[in-house]
């Protein structure tokens, strides 16, 4: 049986056959993520594709990037809370100790391979 790609574009019908070449891919830029509060890998990280349609990403397909603390309390809606998972564009750090942060840091760690993809192209 043939192996589904990892993303096929809906408009486009361009197809990457793996997440590397997702996020490798010049034509692919990091906007944004969708927060799931209940549960945070089921959030949706938002790309832009060259050809005009957005394409999510459950959190989870990434949380493998990541090798660092993860927080066990949520920080939401507490004077430690910024609000940044409220804000779909807004792709920087939390400097809480948040179970959220992590997801935080993915962002970053994708917003810097497309970024530096799309910089050297």
């Amino acid at each position: 049986m043939p192996k589904s790609p990892f993303k096929t574009c809906k408009v486009c019908n361009r197809h990457w056959e793996s997440r590397d070449s997702f996020i490798a891919a010049e034509d692919i830029r990091l906007i944004g993520y969708q927060v799931n509060l209940l549960a945070l890998e089921k959030g949706l990280f938002l790309f832009n594709h060259s050809c005009g349609d957005t394409l999510s990403v459950l959190a989870q397909e990434f949380t493998d990037l990541y090798n660092g603390p993860i927080y066990v309390e949520s920080k939401h809606g507490s004077g430690e809370c910024p609000g940044y998972c409220l804000h779909l564009n807004d792709l920087r750090p939390c400097p809480a100790r948040c179970n959220c942060a992590y997801i935080r840091e993915i962002l970053n760690i994708l917003e810097h391979k497309t970024r530096l993809t799309s910089c050297t192209s």
